[in-house]
């Protein structure tokens, strides 16, 4: 699967590691920056992400900052794009299998480092479950 990633300097490192276990599993990843933890402003690094996976550029997508508030604010201004903020492998798990995220959110300063490894894998694994979710996910992009 092709994966597009991007961070602010809040969530660089957990960029980096993110990045590392993604190849290790035999994924493409593509890094949108930023690439290093001087202080940036983060749009100019989550929009590139948000935006390639609505052009079909990248399968999915994953956004880190401090909180990962203002990353999934970033992505879902995108059409196409929904974003989920993940915390806990609850919400990774509903994101998909509810929500079709195609992209998450992480909070480098909110989790330990192994919990968003889990929580990648846990988004990576689950299917969207359909069904009564899907006209959901339908009304979610009309205009």
């Amino acid at each position: 699967m092709k994966i597009g990633i991007g961070s602010d300097h809040a969530g660089f490192e957990y960029k980096e590691k993110i990045k590392a276990f993604l190849q290790g599993l035999g994924h493409e990843v593509q890094d949108f920056g930023t690439n290093s933890e001087e202080p940036v402003d983060y749009p100019k690094f989550i929009r590139p992400v948000a935006e390639a996976v609505a052009a079909g550029k990248c399968e999915r997508g994953i956004v880190l900052g401090g909180s990962g508030n203002g990353e999934a604010i970033v992505a879902n201004r995108v059409r196409g794009v929904r974003c989920a903020l993940c915390w806990n492998l609850e919400t990774a798990r509903l994101g998909r299998q509810h929500n079709d995220a195609n992209v998450i959110s992480i909070g480098e300063r909110m989790i330990p480092l192994d919990l968003a490894l889990q929580i990648v894998q846990i988004w990576l694994d689950t299917p969207f479950a359909g069904g009564r979710h899907a006209q959901r996910i339908a009304e979610i992009d009309q205009p």
